[in-house]
């Protein structure tokens, strides 16, 4: 029995001794760590169709304020809001009892003044056609008549000019629609004391507004100003209202505004229906298409780093960092301006990590 047990102890230490021995043999190969490759493209043009959508707002395509050019009271009244008007309607009738004093004085005055002409001119006459007899009337006295009669006629004139001042002034009475529209505002009533100065002034008379036609306008970010042209057609909505309108740009003013740095364009809206409102707010689609192909990378391409903005461009397997500009972007594309060709190898997924000359395994 021990010997059994002795011979087993002994075959086990024999067998763990040639294992060990074979272990110590075998030399340790090295890990091989693989590179992962790096995704690329060729870069290619492309035109990007893009909306906008930006807030903006109705007005009247017309709207004036009425002010009293004279100090008078309010006579009559013949509209109040909401009233219709047509141009050249009789809409406030004022009243200045000093004026028609003037009128009549002016009047006066210019019968008079047109009387005196005409005496003088009628003498002035008679001495010319006598003077024809040789020593009937003197050189002297026919120059008289003819200068008594120039200054007749100059303080003729002086009186029509000042009749026509009065009649003028006597005409701002009556306070007329200068176009078709609507009265939107009405800041006086029967009696109302109006003038050009003092209280009466602060606030105008009567509003009006053309509603048949209304002007949108918003204003363009800097950015897409050079997207939209004269004529191009857009959409918009209003929250009041369930439609969608269209509208097509007319004006451009051309410039930015220094404060909000961006350009105002507008358009006309047909509004015969009158479902549309002035000051109503709207949020307007604009369609951004550009005139030309342009650069376009998707966004993962563009690395945005203190340094700058750029994209990585593989040349002869190494990287080089190339600082772009971005334009549009639209979904997971991006338009991208810099010195760039086309075909050119940039990579798909770009790192900050990835520096200048760096090997690029493709």
């Amino acid at each position: 029995m021990k010997s059994k047990i002795l011979q087993s102890t002994t075959l086990f230490f024999v067998a763990l001794f040639f294992l060990n021995s074979c272990n110590s043999n075998k030399k340790e190969e090295p890990v091989v760590e693989i590179e992962p490759k790096t995704e690329t493209f060729l870069l290619e043009k492309e035109k990007l169709s893009t909306e906008l959508r930006l807030p903006a707002e109705l007005s009247g395509f017309q709207q004036v304020d009425l002010y009293a050019k004279v100090s008078s009271f309010v006579k009559i009244l013949k509209v109040d809001i909401g009233s219709k008007v047509t141009k050249g309607q009789l809409l406030i009738v004022l009243e200045a009892p000093e004026i028609s004093s003037q009128l009549a004085a002016a009047e006066s005055k210019l019968k008079s003044m047109e009387a005196i002409y005409a005496t003088s001119k009628s003498t002035y006459n008679r001495l010319y056609e006598t003077s024809k007899v040789e020593g009937t009337i003197s050189k002297n006295d026919l120059e008289l008549a003819n200068g008594k009669k120039n200054s007749d006629y100059a303080q003729y004139q002086a009186a029509i000019a000042g009749h026509k001042e009065v009649a003028i002034m006597r005409g701002y009475l009556e306070i007329r629609a200068p176009f078709d529209g609507i009265v939107t505002a009405r800041n006086v009533n029967l009696g109302t004391y109006v003038g050009p100065s003092g209280k009466g002034s602060d606030l105008p008379l009567l509003t009006i507004q053309q509603q048949n036609k209304l002007r949108l306008a918003v204003s363009i970010p800097e950015l897409y100003t050079g997207y939209l042209h004269q004529g191009d057609e857009m959409s918009f909505s209003v929250k009041s209202l369930p439609d969608t309108f269209k509208a097509t740009i007319q004006r451009m003013s051309g410039a930015l505004d220094l404060k909000l740095r961006s350009e105002r364009v507008e358009m006309d809206v047909n509004n015969t229906h009158g479902n549309l409102l002035p000051g109503m707010v709207a949020e307007v689609l604009l369609p951004l298409n550009a005139k030309d192909s342009t650069f376009v990378v998707p966004k993962s391409a563009v690395i945005n780093a203190a340094e700058g903005t750029f994209v990585i461009k593989v040349i002869n397997h190494k990287a080089s960092r190339i600082t772009i500009k971005k334009g549009r972007e639209i979904d997971d594309k991006i338009e991208i301006f810099g010195d760039l060709n086309l075909k050119d190898k940039l990579v798909k997924i770009a790192s900050e990590e990835t520096k200048e000359g760096d090997v690029i395994n493709e």
